[in-house]
């Protein structure tokens, strides 16, 4: 697998620091990223991160709109200008951001959780919330009629 998955939830030590799952990191490692490239969630209270495959879905997205215009200088203010760059200790650890903490919530423990190109940070009972909300609207969108694949 070369994308993250799964969900892990980890508690933040005195210092403020907090480990990153060893599969996550092992992704990092084999995407050849350096660090973990982090930004606000432009729709939920998270924290999207990851690495080069990250940074690619962000460039195929913003090669949709033309350089200069509008939307593509708002999605590039979103993605890049609200951005951190964090080290990952010789621990595996990572040191939250006081805006990072203050957009998600977070204050004792951080749930990590895999979608695959990226991963998002949470605060644990945030995550608890959302997910039920998404389970429960995968299930509406499984139930409804949709167009046959073509052939």
């Amino acid at each position: 697998m070369n994308g993250f998955v799964s969900r892990v939830t980890n508690r933040i030590d005195r210092k403020g620091r907090v480990s990153v799952p060893a599969p996550f990191r092992q992704v990092l490692s084999r995407d050849g990223f350096e660090g973990l490239y982090c930004y606000p969630s432009i729709d939920m209270e998270a924290v999207d991160c990851g690495g080069n495959l990250l940074l690619a879905e962000i460039e195929r997205n913003l090669a949709r709109y033309t350089p200069f215009s509008e939307d593509h200088d708002l999605l590039s203010t979103a993605f890049y200008g609200s951005s951190v760059h964090l080290s990952i200790d010789s621990e595996g650890r990572i040191g939250l951001t006081p805006a990072l903490l203050e957009i998600t919530g977070i204050a004792n423990e951080v749930t990590f959780v895999g979608q695959g190109y990226k991963f998002q940070i949470w605060e644990p009972q945030r995550f608890a919330a959302y997910e039920l909300a998404a389970r429960e609207r995968a299930r509406a969108l499984r139930r409804s009629p949709r167009p046959e694949a073509a052939s």
